[in-house]
């Protein structure tokens, strides 16, 4: 497996512990308004990659219902146990949960009625290729959804972050961001140009996220990628980064965050020649 790869997992896997807290709701607001840009209808099949605890997977089990099927892959393990345990809470029957990597998964050309990607494209190596790869999935007349950050993520607390982390360990400062490669619309629109998808449609979302408390955006921290930077560090290190973070947050009055979001869709005409 590729460092990248194993650097989320390990990151994701740690994260899952508060992935899933109320802080972090914003996880579940945009998988369901992903879902909700994709015409799916009762017995379609969708597949969900990088599908974390089912934030986009579970909308789509109830959209597709007890005809349709759902398949959830991910490569952290804590996040998919999240995600079943969510699917049987509600009794969904209709999702398979699979451990494995997106670039090797062995599903044959034109399987699904949609495959959805939400914040998940940039942490793979190869984003053109992985894009194409999952277009080639893609049943005529079905849909790809990739969703991804838009500028800014969490400012202006990202900020007061990584400044609180350059203060200890400079070489850590925004050393591992992947989400801030892929911001841009046109830049989403480009990549799934150049993976060979057509009909694309893009549309940045401008959006913030109240802070209950300061406290709310350090479960951020501890429930996203952002946790590499924190477990990269040591004990004491993390002490003065909290304490810096928090104590910042207060003098700023810092009350919530910017969330904003680029969805895109690509649709598959129903003449397409593999």
């Amino acid at each position: 497996m590729k460092d990248a790869k194993l650097k989320a997992q390990e990151t994701y896997n740690a994260a899952a512990e508060f992935f899933d807290d109320p802080a972090l709701g914003f996880w579940e607001r945009f998988g369901r308004a992903t879902v909700d840009r994709l015409n799916l209808t009762p017995g379609a099949s969708v597949l969900d990659v990088c599908a974390g605890t089912g934030a986009s997977a579970i909308p789509a089990a109830v959209r597709v219902g007890p005809t349709g099927r759902v398949v959830a892959v991910d490569l952290a393990e804590n996040l998919l146990a999240l995600a079943e345990r969510k699917a049987d809470q509600l009794g969904l029957s209709n999702v398979e949960i699979r451990l494995g990597d997106v670039d090797a998964l062995d599903y044959p050309p034109e399987q699904f009625d949609a495959v959805v990607i939400v914040f998940g494209i940039f942490f793979l190596p190869d984003m053109t290729a992985a894009t194409s790869g999952l277009w080639r999935m893609v049943k005529p007349g079905g849909q790809l959804a990739v969703t991804t950050w838009g500028p800014d993520l969490w400012e202006p607390a990202t900020s007061l972050f990584w400044s609180a982390v350059n203060e200890v360990r400079p070489d850590l400062t925004r050393a591992y961001n992947p989400w801030d490669s892929l911001t841009d619309p046109d830049a989403v629109r480009s990549l799934l140009q150049r993976a060979g998808t057509t009909d694309i449609r893009v549309e940045p979302v401008s959006g913030t996220h109240a802070l209950r408390s300061r406290d709310d955006f350090w479960t951020i921290v501890l429930g996203s990628g952002l946790r590499a930077t924190y477990d990269a560090m040591t004990t004491d290190e993390q002490r003065v980064v909290h304490s810096l973070v928090m104590h910042s947050i207060a003098e700023q009055h810092i009350t919530s965050i910017q969330t904003n979001v680029v969805y895109a869709t690509a649709a598959k005409s129903h003449h397409h020649q593999p």
